[in-house]
């Protein structure tokens, strides 16, 4: 009762000095400002942290903050999913602002060890962004006080003759939007600090997200999405010194700078960064000592995954710094702390900002000196190194390639395409989709990041995951070269300007008995559904076949007619050569049905029905995986998805869909009703496709026969020393690793594949015991299954031999049971086809394969 009244004392004294906040409780002491430059309020309505900042209303003040003061240049980098404008200020001096394109042309000479340049003269350069996670929005909010004082301050005009800010108020606009407008929405004007109230507990997806809820703060080094993209051209064109990342974290937390846990960096990061990084801190402890403010560094957080905001620089001669202020997650709320406000959040991050600055203003010469150092011991590295190049590439398919290149190409990296076919110790790479990246060239350590293989770590926690060796996520072939062979290689480099896939294009006449499309493109079920929502008659080839002229086609071939659509052949032929065209896949005419192997009316050849497909949404589920398949589906094959609501599922509603995606995570909301309108569904002889905790709901509601395996993950021993109980039980956990897996080629879920060997990614201690029929197992680990990443010796009894992918029947009807994440962060294409060959052809298997 005591502690009841106390709080709400404290609500009342803190709503009072809240209400009460303006410019002057986050402006530092000693500055006088512009008055011909509007303060947020003058353009707002109200002062900053009494409301959360819209993204519109963010952009139209830092328009009118442009368009007012001579020392920022507004600009538009490109937009987001929902098409909101991703914008950019740059602060500095006129003069400077007069001649950006030079001080960026000198900034690439730090990359170059042979280039002349004035380190002494040379501005530093310093990137602040904000709030990449929507529901982290003191950073956002923040910006508008960054943008006032770095344009309106009149002490520092002096000082911009040395610096270049590139401000970014919002890396994520739809999800800050998105929280922004529910915490409005349930704002109250006399504040409540309980954390219970509906303001501080958001709707399933919330607002940390973008619209496709990935988390972009873990796609500067993939960058699957264009907020990525738009925000590393950025980088790549400006090469920051200073890279300021504002999160938020737990709402009993107090507040982190980096840097992080030391023992958790990762090895391609020299130790020179760690030490610029611990003299910024320095000034960040000044400053918040200043205004006494509890603040920790050197714990939890870590460098190793580059790509984070805060680590994506570390491997490219800067320095990130992550904070993470205590989320007040609304306006006002309990704390173990005491009451947090909003704006009490807000001039942490502001203030911060301003020791960066400092910071950067002091060590100018110091920073640029160590970028360009960096890139000059890059050349020593090379020099030293015997792997002078990797090659990768795909027999059987040019997407895969491609967008691996792509992806390499936005990091500044020059790519090579192959003139001719080479071999490499009996490996064979085709010139039409394989590259090559020289090691010997600036982002060496970023190129060797992307390629290694790492099993032995410094320490055994991660923050994010242990490993993303991109070749295995792409599934592709791939080799380090020596010198003699990358010698012997004739090569091309690519312009990433005029760099894209080869629109496809149908093979033959009109008017053949029947066309052909082979299923190892990447986007052959991008094609295959638009020749399903045609009309067209869509079969699948059980089994391989070859024609009189020596074609051959393998198991998952689509084989396609006019059907029932009355279409003529002119007509029909001209739709198959746009769908070609558009989904960058070829179409063969065949001239007779007498094939070999099989002909075109064998028993060996099924009908697919068009998939009519719902993703299980909300509640429970897993928003990051419902959201990786969400993506794949709309943005990669254009297949149309209902994003269904748990609370919607009924025997009415789901009748209509033949395909049910059931992510990862709880989905005991359903109840009994909802699992046996489920079973009913399948058992009529639809397919439920069904990954991690859906398949414990599928096995504990009887609908499927699913086991799992345990592990013994008990500490032993009398006595161990308290301290260290968190990393002892962390380092069991699997935050991400490769694993090395064996795929039945012949069975319709490895459609597409032409080698067995697929590498899988895990980031649970999720363990599914492989069925007792030998023919529902298409999917297995090897005995041997860590390729590349972290994983504790107590969990590898759970992975070896185990299942990753397993069919079970359900009366007519099956369940395709995923253990691993075969989307993950959409940049896992190389096992993309499994999940889909999951909706495609989970149709035809074989009910005698599946009990």
């Amino acid at each position: 009762m005591k502690r009841s009244f106390i709080l709400l004392c404290l609500t009342l004294l803190y709503s009072a000095s809240f209400a009460q906040v303006d410019m002057s409780y986050y402006l530092p002491e000693g500055y006088t400002y512009n008055p011909d430059i509007p303060t947020p309020k003058e353009v707002l309505g109200y002062e900053v942290g009494e409301w959360h900042v819209t993204h519109d209303q963010l952009v139209m003040y830092m328009k009118a903050v442009a368009e007012a003061s001579d020392r920022v240049v507004f600009e538009e980098t490109g937009r987001s999913y929902e098409k909101r404008p991703q914008t950019l200020l740059t602060i500095s001096s006129p003069a400077n602002l007069g001649r950006l394109d030079q001080i960026k042309a000198d900034r690439k000479k730090l990359r170059d060890p042979n280039a002349s340049i004035d380190i002494e003269a040379m501005p530093v350069v310093m990137f602040m962004g904000y709030s990449v996670h929507g529901n982290e929005a003191s950073g956002a909010n923040a910006s508008l006080l960054a943008a006032y004082h770095f344009a309106a301050a009149n002490e520092i005009e002096s000082e911009l003759e040395n610096i270049v800010l590139l401000l970014d108020p919002a890396i994520n606009p739809d999800g800050l939007n998105r929280f922004a407008s529910w915490v409005n929405s349930h704002k109250a004007y006399n504040l409540n600090g309980d954390p219970n109230g509906r303001e501080y507990n958001e709707a399933w997806p919330r607002g940390r997200t973008n619209h496709y809820w990935f988390d972009l703060n873990r796609d500067w080094l993939p960058v699957q999405h264009p907020e990525s993209r738009n925000r590393v051209k950025v980088y790549q064109s400006w090469l920051p010194n200073i890279h300021l990342d504002f999160h938020e974290m737990g709402t009993n937390s107090t507040f982190f700078f980096q840097p992080g846990e030391p023992s958790r960096t990762h090895p391609l990061t020299p130790e020179r960064n760690f030490e610029l990084t611990e003299k910024i801190g320095r000034y960040h402890a000044k400053a918040l000592d200043k205004i006494g403010s509890l603040y920790y560094n050197q714990e939890n957080y870590d460098d190793f995954y580059y790509g984070k905001g805060s680590t994506y620089p570390d491997v490219q001669g800067s320095i990130g710094i992550l904070f993470e202020q205590a989320s007040s997650r609304g306006h006002l709320q309990e704390s173990a702390n005491g009451m947090l406000s909003f704006p009490f959040t807000i001039r942490n991050q502001f203030t911060a900002n301003l020791s960066s600055y400092e910071a950067a203003k002091e060590m100018r010469v110091e920073l640029n000196q160590f970028m360009k150092d960096f890139y000059t011991e890059i050349k020593t590295e090379t020099d030293a190194d015997v792997n002078k190049a990797y090659i990768f590439g795909s027999r059987e398919d040019d997407a895969r390639s491609f967008h691996l290149a792509d992806l390499i190409l936005q990091h500044d990296i020059k790519v090579f395409s192959l003139k001719e076919d080479i071999s490499v110790n009996g490996r064979e790479f085709k010139s039409e989709n394989s590259y090559i990246v020289p090691a010997d060239q600036p982002q060496y350590r970023l190129i060797k990041a992307m390629f290694e293989t790492r099993t032995e770590f410094q320490d055994s926690l991660f923050y994010d995951i242990s490993a993303w060796t991109y070749p295995m996520a792409f599934n592709l072939d791939y080799m380090a070269l020596n010198s003699r062979i990358l010698n012997l290689a004739s090569v091309e480099e690519i312009s990433k300007d005029n760099f894209s896939l080869a629109p496809g294009q149908v093979i033959g006449e009109a008017g053949a008995y029947q066309y052909a499309m082979e299923w190892t493109d990447y986007y052959s079920p991008k094609a295959a559904y638009k020749l399903l929502e045609e009309g067209f008659r869509v079969r699948v080839a059980n089994a391989p076949f070859s024609t009189p002229e020596g074609k051959e086609f393998g198991r998952g071939t689509i084989l396609i007619d006019k059907g029932e659509t009355g279409h003529s052949d002119q007509a029909f032929f001209q739709k198959l050569e746009e769908i070609a065209r558009q989904s960058t896949v070829d179409i063969h005419a065949i001239s007779t049905g007498y094939t070999s192997g099989i002909n075109m009316g064998s028993t060996f050849i099924s009908v697919l029905d068009k998939p009519e497909v719902a993703l299980l949404v909300d509640g429970g589920v897993d928003s990051y995986e419902a959201g990786e398949i969400w993506h794949l589906l709309d943005q990669r094959y254009e297949l149309p998805v209902t994003l269904l609501p748990m609370d919607r599922v009924s025997s009415s509603v789901i009748d209509r869909y033949n395909f049910i995606l059931m992510p990862d995570g709880r989905y005991n909301e359903l109840g009994k009703s909802g699992a046996e309108a489920i079973k009913t569904w399948v058992s009529r002889g639809n397919t439920l496709v069904a990954k991690g905790g859906a398949l414990r709901w599928l096995a504990q509601s009887e609908i499927a026969d699913i086991k799992f395996r345990s592990v013994d993950n008990d500490e032993k021993g009398l006595q161990k020393p308290y301290e260290i109980f968190r990393d002892a039980t962390g380092a069991k956990v699997t935050g991400g690793a490769i694993f090395n897996a064996t795929l039945d080629l012949t069975h319709p879920i490895g459609y597409g594949y032409a080698d067995s060997t697929i590498h899988t990614f895990r980031n649970d201690n999720l363990f599914v015991e492989p069925s007792t029929n030998p023919y529902a197992n298409p999917l297995v680990y090897t005995n041997e299954p860590l390729a590349s990443g972290y994983l504790h010796p107590s969990n590898l009894p759970g992975i070896q031999n185990g299942s990753v992918i397993q069919v079970a029947g359900v009366g007519g009807g099956r369940v395709v049971a995923f253990a691993d994440n075969m989307n993950f962060r959409a940049f896992w294409f190389g096992t993309n086809k499994l999940y889909m060959n999951a909706i495609f052809f989970g149709q035809v298997i074989n009910g005698g394969t599946t009990r």
